[in-house]
Protein backbone atom coordinates (compact mmCIF):
# COMPACT_ATOMS: atom_id res chain seq x y z
CA UNK A 1 0.00 0.00 0.00
CA UNK A 2 1.25 3.50 -0.58
CA UNK A 3 1.49 6.17 1.78
CA UNK A 4 -2.27 7.35 1.14
CA UNK A 5 -3.80 4.02 2.02
CA UNK A 6 -1.65 3.16 4.89
CA UNK A 7 -2.04 6.63 6.62
CA UNK A 8 -6.28 6.63 6.62
CA UNK A 9 -5.95 3.03 8.25
CA UNK A 10 -3.26 4.28 10.79
CA UNK A 11 -5.71 7.56 11.61
CA UNK A 12 -8.70 5.27 12.08
CA UNK A 13 -6.93 3.03 14.51
CA UNK A 14 -4.27 5.63 16.52
CA UNK A 15 -4.28 8.94 14.55
CA UNK A 16 -5.65 11.22 17.35
CA UNK A 17 -3.89 10.17 20.13
CA UNK A 18 -0.86 10.00 18.12
CA UNK A 19 -1.30 13.29 16.76
CA UNK A 20 -1.97 14.46 20.72
CA UNK A 21 0.98 12.82 21.89
CA UNK A 22 3.15 13.99 19.32
CA UNK A 23 1.94 17.65 19.72
CA UNK A 24 3.41 17.70 23.33
CA UNK A 25 6.57 17.10 22.33
CA UNK A 26 6.30 19.93 19.88
CA UNK A 27 4.87 22.30 22.58
CA UNK A 28 8.00 20.91 25.00
CA UNK A 29 10.12 22.39 22.37
CA UNK A 30 9.19 25.54 21.77
CA UNK A 31 9.13 26.12 25.30
CA UNK A 32 12.39 24.95 25.88
CA UNK A 33 13.95 27.32 22.92
CA UNK A 34 12.59 29.96 24.86
CA UNK A 35 14.83 29.76 27.17
CA UNK A 36 17.59 30.36 24.65
CA UNK A 37 17.60 34.30 23.06
CA UNK A 38 20.13 33.60 20.98
CA UNK A 39 18.12 30.54 19.41
CA UNK A 40 17.65 32.00 15.96
CA UNK A 41 21.85 32.87 15.88
CA UNK A 42 22.74 29.10 16.65
CA UNK A 43 20.73 27.81 14.12
CA UNK A 44 22.30 30.16 11.59
CA UNK A 45 25.98 29.29 12.97
CA UNK A 46 24.43 25.72 12.89
CA UNK A 47 23.67 26.24 8.97
CA UNK A 48 26.52 27.41 8.19
CA UNK A 49 28.93 24.74 9.90
CA UNK A 50 26.89 22.11 8.05
CA UNK A 51 27.29 24.02 4.80
CA UNK A 52 30.70 23.90 5.56
CA UNK A 53 31.32 20.14 5.86
CA UNK A 54 28.88 19.21 2.87
CA UNK A 55 31.66 21.77 1.24
CA UNK A 56 34.48 20.13 2.70
CA UNK A 57 33.94 16.17 3.50
CA UNK A 58 36.21 14.32 1.80
CA UNK A 59 39.04 16.61 3.52
CA UNK A 60 37.15 16.37 6.74
CA UNK A 61 37.02 12.44 5.86
CA UNK A 62 40.19 12.15 5.89
CA UNK A 63 41.26 14.22 8.86
CA UNK A 64 38.86 12.33 11.02
CA UNK A 65 40.51 8.71 9.98
CA UNK A 66 44.11 9.91 10.81
CA UNK A 67 42.93 11.57 14.51
CA UNK A 68 41.08 8.29 15.23
CA UNK A 69 43.46 6.16 14.12
CA UNK A 70 46.17 8.39 16.54
CA UNK A 71 43.50 8.15 19.16
CA UNK A 72 43.46 4.38 19.44
CA UNK A 73 40.30 3.67 17.03
CA UNK A 74 40.03 1.79 14.32
CA UNK A 75 38.34 3.37 11.10
CA UNK A 76 36.84 1.50 8.44
CA UNK A 77 35.47 3.03 5.19
CA UNK A 78 32.37 1.39 3.25
CA UNK A 79 31.19 2.87 0.51
CA UNK A 80 27.79 1.09 0.63
CA UNK A 81 25.25 -0.97 3.16
CA UNK A 82 26.50 -4.27 1.71
CA UNK A 83 29.79 -3.42 2.46
CA UNK A 84 29.42 -1.82 5.97
CA UNK A 85 27.31 -4.91 6.93
CA UNK A 86 29.85 -7.31 5.71
CA UNK A 87 32.76 -5.02 7.90
CA UNK A 88 30.73 -5.19 10.94
CA UNK A 89 29.77 -9.37 10.53
CA UNK A 90 33.97 -9.73 9.74
CA UNK A 91 34.65 -7.67 13.00
CA UNK A 92 31.97 -10.09 15.12
CA UNK A 93 33.62 -13.37 13.78
CA UNK A 94 36.75 -12.72 14.43
CA UNK A 95 35.81 -12.82 18.70
CA UNK A 96 33.25 -15.65 17.52
CA UNK A 97 30.34 -13.14 18.72
CA UNK A 98 26.88 -14.70 19.06
CA UNK A 99 24.32 -12.07 20.89
CA UNK A 100 25.14 -8.49 20.36
CA UNK A 101 23.87 -5.59 22.39
CA UNK A 102 22.54 -2.69 19.86
CA UNK A 103 22.06 0.99 20.93
CA UNK A 104 20.02 3.44 18.96
CA UNK A 105 21.21 3.54 15.35
CA UNK A 106 19.47 4.94 12.30
CA UNK A 107 22.44 4.50 9.80
CA UNK A 108 21.91 0.90 10.73
CA UNK A 109 18.07 0.34 9.90
CA UNK A 110 19.40 1.72 6.49
CA UNK A 111 21.61 -0.63 5.94
CA UNK A 112 19.16 -3.43 7.16
CA UNK A 113 22.32 -5.05 9.88
CA UNK A 114 19.57 -6.81 12.03
CA UNK A 115 18.41 -9.20 9.51
CA UNK A 116 21.49 -9.35 7.80
CA UNK A 117 23.47 -10.63 11.48
CA UNK A 118 20.67 -12.92 12.33
CA UNK A 119 20.58 -14.56 9.06
CA UNK A 120 24.09 -14.94 9.61
CA UNK A 121 23.61 -16.64 13.23
CA UNK A 122 23.89 -13.82 15.62
CA UNK A 123 21.68 -12.89 18.01
CA UNK A 124 21.00 -8.80 18.43
CA UNK A 125 19.38 -7.38 21.17
CA UNK A 126 17.99 -3.54 20.40
CA UNK A 127 18.51 -1.98 23.68
CA UNK A 128 17.04 1.44 23.92
CA UNK A 129 13.47 0.93 25.23
CA UNK A 130 11.81 2.03 22.03
CA UNK A 131 13.73 0.12 19.69
CA UNK A 132 13.17 -3.12 22.04
CA UNK A 133 9.34 -2.62 21.98
CA UNK A 134 9.23 -2.84 18.00
CA UNK A 135 11.54 -5.35 18.05
CA UNK A 136 10.14 -7.41 20.34
CA UNK A 137 6.45 -6.52 18.60
CA UNK A 138 8.38 -7.39 15.07
CA UNK A 139 7.95 -3.51 13.77
CA UNK A 140 10.10 -1.08 12.62
CA UNK A 141 10.66 2.13 14.32
CA UNK A 142 8.11 4.68 13.75
CA UNK A 143 9.97 7.63 14.75
CA UNK A 144 13.53 8.63 14.93
CA UNK A 145 13.91 9.17 18.19
CA UNK A 146 10.46 7.94 19.62
CA UNK A 147 10.63 4.33 18.15
CA UNK A 148 7.65 2.96 19.81
CA UNK A 149 5.43 6.20 19.96
CA UNK A 150 2.91 4.19 17.63
CA UNK A 151 2.28 1.94 20.98
CA UNK A 152 0.46 1.98 24.07
CA UNK A 153 1.31 0.86 27.53
CA UNK A 154 -1.19 -2.14 27.23
CA UNK A 155 0.83 -3.04 23.84
CA UNK A 156 3.71 -2.96 26.20
CA UNK A 157 2.50 -4.78 28.73
CA UNK A 158 1.17 -7.14 25.88
CA UNK A 159 4.51 -7.96 24.72
CA UNK A 160 5.95 -8.34 27.86
CA UNK A 161 3.46 -11.06 29.22
CA UNK A 162 2.29 -8.60 32.46
CA UNK A 163 -1.01 -7.62 33.82
CA UNK A 164 0.13 -4.60 35.17
CA UNK A 165 0.08 -1.54 32.74
CA UNK A 166 1.71 0.85 34.69
CA UNK A 167 4.68 2.69 32.40
CA UNK A 168 6.88 3.11 35.43
CA UNK A 169 6.78 -0.60 36.37
CA UNK A 170 7.26 -1.55 32.59
CA UNK A 171 10.21 0.31 32.31
CA UNK A 172 11.44 -0.77 35.07
CA UNK A 173 10.51 -4.73 34.07
CA UNK A 174 12.53 -3.67 30.76
CA UNK A 175 15.24 -2.83 32.40
CA UNK A 176 15.88 -6.05 34.65
CA UNK A 177 15.62 -7.83 30.95
CA UNK A 178 17.99 -5.63 29.40
CA UNK A 179 20.23 -5.74 32.17
CA UNK A 180 20.59 -9.79 31.72
CA UNK A 181 21.98 -8.98 28.31
CA UNK A 182 24.66 -6.36 28.75
CA UNK A 183 26.31 -8.53 31.01
CA UNK A 184 26.34 -11.73 28.60
CA UNK A 185 26.73 -9.81 25.12
CA UNK A 186 30.24 -10.46 22.78
CA UNK A 187 29.82 -7.16 21.12
CA UNK A 188 28.43 -3.81 21.36
CA UNK A 189 27.16 -1.95 18.57
CA UNK A 190 25.56 1.59 18.33
CA UNK A 191 25.32 4.75 16.18
CA UNK A 192 26.81 8.16 16.90
CA UNK A 193 25.35 11.72 16.59
CA UNK A 194 28.55 13.14 15.86
CA UNK A 195 32.13 12.80 14.84
CA UNK A 196 34.43 15.41 15.68
CA UNK A 197 37.49 15.97 13.05
CA UNK A 198 40.17 17.37 14.62
CA UNK A 199 39.70 15.14 17.84
CA UNK A 200 39.03 11.66 15.84
CA UNK A 201 36.46 10.96 18.56
CA UNK A 202 32.82 9.72 18.35
CA UNK A 203 29.90 11.39 20.53
CA UNK A 204 26.51 9.37 20.96
CA UNK A 205 23.77 11.32 22.83
CA UNK A 206 21.14 8.89 24.65
CA UNK A 207 18.41 9.41 27.19
CA UNK A 208 18.73 5.75 28.65
CA UNK A 209 22.58 5.23 28.96
CA UNK A 210 22.58 1.85 26.99
CA UNK A 211 24.81 3.02 24.54
CA UNK A 212 27.42 4.07 27.32
CA UNK A 213 26.95 0.02 28.61
CA UNK A 214 27.05 -1.39 25.06
CA UNK A 215 30.39 0.61 24.67
CA UNK A 216 31.66 -0.19 27.92
CA UNK A 217 31.28 -3.67 29.02
CA UNK A 218 31.62 -6.14 26.07
CA UNK A 219 35.20 -6.33 24.35
CA UNK A 220 34.09 -4.99 21.27
CA UNK A 221 32.39 -2.05 20.32
CA UNK A 222 31.49 -1.09 16.65
CA UNK A 223 30.01 2.08 16.06
CA UNK A 224 28.66 2.24 12.54
CA UNK A 225 28.25 6.02 11.17
CA UNK A 226 27.48 8.27 8.00
CA UNK A 227 30.26 10.49 6.48
CA UNK A 228 27.77 13.05 7.57
CA UNK A 229 27.59 13.35 10.95
CA UNK A 230 31.24 14.98 10.52
CA UNK A 231 31.63 18.28 12.53
CA UNK A 232 34.97 20.41 12.09
CA UNK A 233 35.98 21.06 15.81
CA UNK A 234 34.92 20.79 19.83
CA UNK A 235 33.50 24.29 19.71
CA UNK A 236 31.16 23.62 16.32
CA UNK A 237 29.95 20.25 18.63
CA UNK A 238 29.57 22.90 21.52
CA UNK A 239 26.87 24.21 18.96
CA UNK A 240 25.00 21.29 18.24
CA UNK A 241 24.93 19.76 21.67
CA UNK A 242 22.58 23.34 22.69
CA UNK A 243 20.43 22.67 20.11
CA UNK A 244 19.83 18.81 19.80
CA UNK A 245 18.33 18.18 22.72
CA UNK A 246 16.16 20.90 22.90
CA UNK A 247 15.05 20.74 19.23
CA UNK A 248 14.09 17.22 19.63
CA UNK A 249 12.67 16.85 22.93
CA UNK A 250 12.40 19.89 25.18
CA UNK A 251 15.44 18.75 27.39
CA UNK A 252 18.12 21.12 27.83
CA UNK A 253 20.85 18.24 26.94
CA UNK A 254 20.43 14.73 26.80
CA UNK A 255 20.75 12.66 29.63
CA UNK A 256 23.70 11.09 28.39
CA UNK A 257 26.45 12.82 26.17
CA UNK A 258 29.47 10.25 25.64
CA UNK A 259 32.12 11.00 23.81
CA UNK A 260 34.71 7.81 22.89
CA UNK A 261 37.90 8.00 22.01
CA UNK A 262 40.26 4.52 22.63
CA UNK A 263 38.52 1.95 24.26
CA UNK A 264 40.47 0.37 27.56
CA UNK A 265 39.41 -2.85 27.99
CA UNK A 266 39.56 -4.43 24.21
CA UNK A 267 38.82 -2.62 20.61
CA UNK A 268 36.46 0.12 19.11
CA UNK A 269 36.21 0.02 15.58
CA UNK A 270 34.20 3.25 13.34
CA UNK A 271 32.70 2.04 9.97
CA UNK A 272 32.41 5.17 8.31
CA UNK A 273 29.88 5.15 6.06
CA UNK A 274 28.81 6.54 2.82
CA UNK A 275 25.89 4.35 0.83
CA UNK A 276 25.33 7.03 -1.58
CA UNK A 277 25.68 10.45 0.57
CA UNK A 278 29.08 11.40 -1.85
CA UNK A 279 26.83 11.31 -4.74
CA UNK A 280 24.35 13.08 -2.80
CA UNK A 281 27.30 16.10 -2.49
CA UNK A 282 26.99 16.86 -6.38
CA UNK A 283 23.09 16.67 -6.44
CA UNK A 284 20.59 19.41 -6.41
CA UNK A 285 19.01 17.64 -2.53
CA UNK A 286 22.90 18.19 -0.80
CA UNK A 287 21.35 20.13 1.56
CA UNK A 288 19.87 17.15 2.99
CA UNK A 289 23.36 16.10 4.19
CA UNK A 290 22.99 18.78 6.59
CA UNK A 291 20.45 16.71 9.03
CA UNK A 292 21.04 15.79 12.61
CA UNK A 293 18.25 13.57 13.15
CA UNK A 294 16.59 15.74 15.87
CA UNK A 295 13.55 14.32 14.55
CA UNK A 296 11.48 18.39 15.07
CA UNK A 297 10.21 18.04 11.25
CA UNK A 298 8.40 15.02 12.24
CA UNK A 299 6.80 16.76 15.49
CA UNK A 300 5.07 19.43 13.73
CA UNK A 301 4.51 17.90 10.39
CA UNK A 302 0.79 17.97 10.21
CA UNK A 303 0.28 14.96 7.98
CA UNK A 304 3.04 12.51 10.01
CA UNK A 305 0.94 13.37 13.10
CA UNK A 306 -2.07 12.26 11.51
CA UNK A 307 -0.71 8.99 9.23
CA UNK A 308 1.80 7.69 11.71
CA UNK A 309 5.74 6.75 10.52
CA UNK A 310 4.92 3.21 9.73
CA UNK A 311 2.61 5.33 7.08
CA UNK A 312 6.20 6.17 5.14
CA UNK A 313 7.44 2.75 4.33
CA UNK A 314 11.17 3.64 4.84
CA UNK A 315 13.48 3.86 7.41
CA UNK A 316 12.92 7.62 8.20
CA UNK A 317 9.48 9.21 8.23
CA UNK A 318 7.91 12.34 8.00
CA UNK A 319 9.78 15.35 5.63
CA UNK A 320 13.37 14.39 5.69
CA UNK A 321 12.30 10.70 4.80
CA UNK A 322 10.41 12.04 2.06
CA UNK A 323 13.34 13.72 0.83
CA UNK A 324 15.92 10.77 1.27
CA UNK A 325 13.64 7.72 0.60
CA UNK A 326 13.20 8.68 -3.40
CA UNK A 327 17.08 8.82 -3.42
CA UNK A 328 16.75 5.52 -2.40
CA UNK A 329 14.37 3.94 -4.58
CA UNK A 330 12.19 6.68 -6.92
CA UNK A 331 9.79 4.14 -8.04
CA UNK A 332 9.47 3.03 -4.78
CA UNK A 333 8.51 6.20 -2.96
CA UNK A 334 7.72 8.32 -5.49
CA UNK A 335 4.60 9.07 -3.87
CA UNK A 336 6.29 10.54 -0.24
CA UNK A 337 6.96 13.93 -1.72
CA UNK A 338 3.14 14.53 -2.16
CA UNK A 339 2.49 13.38 1.17
CA UNK A 340 2.79 17.20 2.25
CA UNK A 341 0.91 20.17 2.37
CA UNK A 342 4.23 22.21 1.88
CA UNK A 343 2.99 24.52 5.40
CA UNK A 344 7.20 25.25 5.98
CA UNK A 345 5.97 24.19 9.53
CA UNK A 346 9.49 21.66 9.34
CA UNK A 347 11.48 24.25 8.01
CA UNK A 348 10.92 26.96 10.90
CA UNK A 349 11.83 24.02 13.25
CA UNK A 350 14.72 22.70 11.56
CA UNK A 351 17.85 23.36 13.58
CA UNK A 352 20.18 23.60 10.33
CA UNK A 353 17.74 25.69 8.33
CA UNK A 354 16.88 22.54 5.49
CA UNK A 355 14.78 24.09 3.09
CA UNK A 356 12.27 21.92 2.98
CA UNK A 357 9.22 23.25 0.89
CA UNK A 358 11.97 24.03 -2.10
CA UNK A 359 13.88 20.52 -1.87
CA UNK A 360 10.05 18.82 -2.11
CA UNK A 361 8.98 21.10 -5.03
CA UNK A 362 12.07 19.78 -6.52
CA UNK A 363 11.69 16.67 -5.51
CA UNK A 364 8.37 16.56 -6.95
CA UNK A 365 9.93 17.09 -9.95
CA UNK A 366 12.38 14.57 -9.59
CA UNK A 367 9.90 11.77 -9.15
CA UNK A 368 7.73 12.88 -12.16
CA UNK A 369 10.34 13.91 -14.88
CA UNK A 370 9.58 11.33 -16.83
CA UNK A 371 5.67 10.60 -16.41
CA UNK A 372 4.34 12.66 -19.89
CA UNK A 373 1.10 13.04 -18.72
CA UNK A 374 1.60 14.54 -15.61
CA UNK A 375 4.47 16.99 -17.77
CA UNK A 376 1.47 17.80 -19.66
CA UNK A 377 -0.98 18.33 -17.07
CA UNK A 378 1.32 20.45 -15.57
CA UNK A 379 2.04 22.67 -18.72
CA UNK A 380 -1.61 23.23 -19.79
CA UNK A 381 -1.77 24.45 -15.95
CA UNK A 382 0.71 27.68 -17.30
CA UNK A 383 -0.55 28.24 -20.81
CA UNK A 384 -3.96 29.83 -20.90
CA UNK A 385 -5.17 28.27 -24.56
CA UNK A 386 -3.66 24.89 -23.19
CA UNK A 387 -5.52 25.26 -19.68
CA UNK A 388 -8.51 26.04 -21.73
CA UNK A 389 -8.85 22.95 -23.70
CA UNK A 390 -8.01 21.28 -20.67
CA UNK A 391 -10.77 22.68 -18.59
CA UNK A 392 -13.33 22.11 -21.97
CA UNK A 393 -12.73 18.63 -21.96
CA UNK A 394 -12.91 17.58 -18.40
CA UNK A 395 -16.32 20.09 -18.42
CA UNK A 396 -17.69 17.76 -21.09
CA UNK A 397 -16.95 14.51 -20.07
CA UNK A 398 -19.34 12.71 -18.83
CA UNK A 399 -18.94 12.36 -14.81
CA UNK A 400 -18.93 8.36 -15.31
CA UNK A 401 -16.17 8.24 -17.72
CA UNK A 402 -14.23 11.09 -15.71
CA UNK A 403 -14.46 9.18 -12.61
CA UNK A 404 -13.06 5.67 -14.08
CA UNK A 405 -10.38 7.57 -15.54
CA UNK A 406 -9.37 9.02 -12.05
CA UNK A 407 -10.35 6.89 -10.30
CA UNK A 408 -7.34 6.71 -7.82
CA UNK A 409 -7.52 10.39 -7.18
CA UNK A 410 -11.17 10.49 -6.57
CA UNK A 411 -10.89 7.98 -4.22
CA UNK A 412 -9.98 10.77 -1.71
CA UNK A 413 -11.17 13.64 -2.98
CA UNK A 414 -13.99 14.86 -4.98
CA UNK A 415 -14.09 15.96 -8.98
CA UNK A 416 -14.17 19.59 -8.81
CA UNK A 417 -16.81 21.60 -10.88
CA UNK A 418 -15.77 22.95 -14.11
CA UNK A 419 -17.46 26.59 -14.63
CA UNK A 420 -18.62 27.20 -18.39
CA UNK A 421 -16.85 30.43 -18.18
CA UNK A 422 -13.35 31.06 -17.47
CA UNK A 423 -12.61 34.08 -14.56
CA UNK A 424 -10.94 36.16 -16.80
CA UNK A 425 -13.71 36.19 -18.99
CA UNK A 426 -16.35 37.72 -16.83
Amino acid sequence: MKHYELAVKFYKEKGPRHDKSIWTIRQKRDKAIKEVPEWESLRIQASEIKDYVIENLQNLVDEFIKNAKNAGIEVVFAKDAQEHNQTVLKYLKEINAKKVVKSKSMLTEECGLNEFLEKNGIEVIDTDLGERIVQLRGEKPSHIVLPAIHTTKEDVAEILGEENTDPTYLTHKMRELLRKEFLSADAGLSGANFLVADKGWAVVCTNEGNADLGAVLPPLHIISVGVEKLVPNMNDLGVFLRMLARNATGQKITTYTSIFAKKENGKRVIVLVDNGRFERLNSEFKETLKCIRCSACLTTCPVFRRSGGHAYRYVIPGPIGSLLAPLSDKEEYKDLPFACTLCSSCEMVCPVKIPFSKQLVKMREYVTKENIALKLAEKSMHHPQAFKLFSTILRLTPKPVLKAALKKWNKYKALPKIPKKRFISL
